[in-house]
């Protein structure tokens, strides 16, 4: 599950909501490489109305032996004054055998008019999203090797 969370450039893949995701500076995965994500959606005002969202993203850190990547908004037109996430991924055992667990922490002066835990459910709807499309294609490329091997 590393490398498709390490892949900065493509969160898109993983993220449903967002429809654009490439590099505008610097190298995908090395500190201080930023990325442009974002996202078209109806004016709830104007239902044929549309809007983007956007948002450059600076990668701060990355820490391969950990699994983690920590990164920050340096533009957007979200509303946000100041974004900081962190992406870790954690490896468990359960029943089923051994996987992963996608830990994403953030701190964040919220867009006027939200709440935290409005806040919280869209970042956990997010990411339920992208761990779903995660353990597809880990399982879809296992199965595929699996049959190569045959």
């Amino acid at each position: 599950m590393w490398p498709l969370l390490e892949d900065f450039f493509n969160i898109h893949k993983w993220n449903s909501l967002l429809e654009t995701c490439y590099g505008v500076e610097g190298k995908s995965g090395q500190p201080g490489c930023i990325r442009y994500c974002s996202a078209t959606s109806n004016l709830p005002a104007n239902p044929g109305e549309r809007i983007t969202k956007w948002a450059l993203e600076k990668l701060v850190e990355i820490d391969r032996t950990e699994r983690s990547l920590s990164y920050e908004f340096v533009d957007n037109n979200i509303g946000y004054n100041s974004h900081m996430a962190t992406m870790k991924l954690l490896p468990f055992e359960s029943c089923e055998g051994e996987g992963s667990e996608i830990v994403w922490s953030f701190v964040v002066n919220p867009v006027e008019g939200s709440t935290l835990d409005g806040m919280v459910s869209f970042y956990d709807s997010i990411l339920q999203g992208m761990a779903q499309k995660m353990e597809q294609t880990v399982r879809a490329a296992k199965q595929n090797r699996h049959l190569f091997e045959l």
